[in-house]
């Protein structure tokens, strides 16, 4: 089937979809209740930081890109977007 997205728009969604799959991971590992997976979110959120650092992201660019998220959590949990 053809799709009229670039291969920017593709890239772009196909990461969209690794978030969603890395949160239901994540998800999954509280959920289980157990030692490894009590800090499990920090845990791979700080693996998260380090693997974008491997890839040549910044410090700031990474740094910005959390705080924007996190600035962007009341709209989103208010169901706003």
């Amino acid at each position: 089937m053809d799709n009229d997205l670039t291969s920017e728009e593709t890239e772009l969604f196909g990461a969209y979809d690794l978030a969603a799959q890395l949160a239901v991971r994540c998800r999954h590992l509280h959920e289980m209740d157990v030692s490894v997976s009590a800090s499990a979110l920090e845990r791979v959120l700080n693996t998260l930081m380090t693997e974008l650092w491997d890839q040549g992201f910044s410090q700031a660019e990474i740094r910005k890109a959390y705080e924007w998220a996190l600035a962007d959590m009341p709209r989103y949990a208010a169901r706003l977007w």
